[in-house]
């Protein structure tokens, strides 16, 4: 099951797991695509299509910023009204989780309208 520990990296992780890592050398030769790898890489890069960059900053950053932001505005605005620290913590979150929800139904109509031009 082990070869020669002292050929092979291992790493033991805190389950007592051994696991076994390969060098970048050992990994290549037991690979398939060994030969025509750089050709593959290259015409992975080469591949045209349109650019994902807004749409994942759309779907995953910008709802995360709105919640955040939205959970930090309400948390002063409640605090204001009210000096019930869980009032104030259940009032906030479900709003937050609200204008985030908002924000994704919004995106989905802009993801739409890109993806049409």
């Amino acid at each position: 099951m082990f070869e020669n520990l002292n050929d092979v990296h291992y790493k033991v992780g805190l389950s007592c797991v051994v696991v076994k890592i390969m060098g970048d050398e050992e990994f290549c030769q037991s690979c398939s695509q060994r030969h025509n790898c750089g050709e593959i890489y290259g015409k992975l890069g080469d591949a045209k299509g349109p650019s994902v960059t807004l749409r994942v900053v759309i779907a995953f950053l910008a709802p995360l910023a709105v919640f955040i932001v939205s959970l930090a505005v309400l948390e002063k605005g409640v605090g204001r009204v009210t000096k019930i620290v869980e009032l104030r913590t259940g009032v906030g979150l479900v709003v937050a989780v609200t204008v985030t929800l908002v924000w994704v139904l919004i995106a989905r109509v802009i993801n739409r309208r890109i993806s049409k031009n």
